[in-house]
């Protein structure tokens, strides 16, 4: 994805069970992380973001504009987290490129 700096957008992460392919459902928001690429490892507790579900989709508003997080200009990896009972998966789930 590539998003201008100025603007203000949900960044979308499709979330579907490996059985069935059904949109996963769980009452925890998801997380989010915007890692810059050159860093390695990977997020720690401090750099999760609370997004929310719109099936099939988690999703989390970025931008200036009343967006749960800003990002400089560069490259980013997202990552995306999410508590499901016992389990609380932990996705690199693709890159963002803020110019």
């Amino acid at each position: 994805m590539e998003v201008a700096a100025s603007s203000t957008e949900y960044v979308r992460v499709t979330a579907v069970s490996a059985v069935g392919g059904s949109p996963i459902s769980v009452a925890a928001p998801p997380q989010f992380a915007f890692q810059p690429s050159s860093v390695t490892g990977n997020p720690v507790e401090g750099d999760w973001w609370t997004g929310e579900w719109a099936s099939p989709h988690a999703r989390i508003l970025v931008g200036p504009n009343g967006g749960t997080v800003t990002l400089d200009p560069g490259e980013y990896r997202v990552w995306l987290t999410w508590a499901a009972g016992a389990e609380t998966p932990v996705y690199r789930a693709g890159t963002i490129t803020v110019y």
